[in-house]
Parts: C-alpha cells; structure tokens; sequence
C-alpha cells in the first residue's frame, strides 16, 4: 500500500524534475535534511511507484530527429482483440515515441519523430501501411514547439 506524499516528499519530486543528476547530498541541502533520511524517501519513491525511472533527455534536432508528427489513427473495427493486437505492433515500432487511446472520431494518437517528409512518408506506407487493422489515418505536422514540459505540476 503507498504511503501519502508530505511537503518533503513533494520537494524531492520536483527537485530531481528540474535535474534528476543531483547526488543525495544535494537533494538534502535543497529540502533542509541530511542525506540518510532523503535517501530513505527517494527509496521509498522508487519503490512504491512515484519514481518510475531516470532519463537523459536528449535532443531530437542535433539527432537528426527533429521532424515531429502526430498521427491520429482510426481502427476499422474496434474490439478487445483489434485493440490489444494494435498496441502490442505499436509498441514494437520504434518511430513511434509515444501512443495513446483517445476519444472521439480517431481511437488513438500516435507521436511520430522522423529525419524529414520524405522518411515519414516511408513509415506511413512501409510500416503503418502494413497494419491491417488501420482504416484510416490523418497527420498533424509541428511547425514550432511552443511549450515542453516533462515535469508534472506538483
């Protein structure tokens, strides 16, 4: 059973947001502790959930991987076997850096990243196009990122 978060807790949480690099004596000068009582709560963060892992976050222009879709997805038919077969192909793809099962007049959202038009191009008809289940598809283009977040709002 997870225990509730206190102020510390939520400190912490926001600390490694911004830089999940510092080391715990770091930590513990940032939330007035010492260092043994921060690494007994960023265990128990780990361990219960809240702390799911730690990343580098890279960047996708300097990688050649600047050129950013979102690809909604409508199924021809929905149903439990339908669904469960598309995601387990989804998560297989690699150019496929996020999915999500959404409402309304598509049934998922796809974030695409790609070197260019013409490799995107590639993947919608080399590796989308080959799952029978998709009827149909629409792709939504960045033009600018506006705002990006990977921290939550604590």
């Amino acid at each position: 059973m997870a225990t509730s978060l206190d102020s510390i807790d939520l400190q912490i949480l926001r600390c490694l947001q911004e830089d999940a690099r510092q080391t715990t004596k770091e930590l513990a000068a940032k939330v007035n502790l010492s260092t043994t009582p921060v690494f007994e709560r960023l265990k128990r963060l780990e361990r219960e959930g809240y702390i799911r892992q730690y990343v580098a976050i890279l960047d996708a222009e300097k990688l050649d991987l600047g050129f950013e879709v979102y690809c909604s997805v409508k199924l021809k038919q929905m149903s439990r076997d339908v669904a469960r077969d598309f995601t387990r192909m989804i998560r297989q793809i690699p150019q496929v850096a996020e999915c999500y099962n959404i409402s309304g007049e598509y049934d998922y959202l796809l974030k695409i990243r790609a070197r260019s038009m013409k490799q995107y191009n590639d993947f919608i008809i080399n590796t989308l196009g080959t799952l029978d289940t998709i009827g149909s598809i629409q792709s939504s283009f960045v033009m600018n990122e506006i705002k990006h977040s990977y921290g939550l709002y604590l």
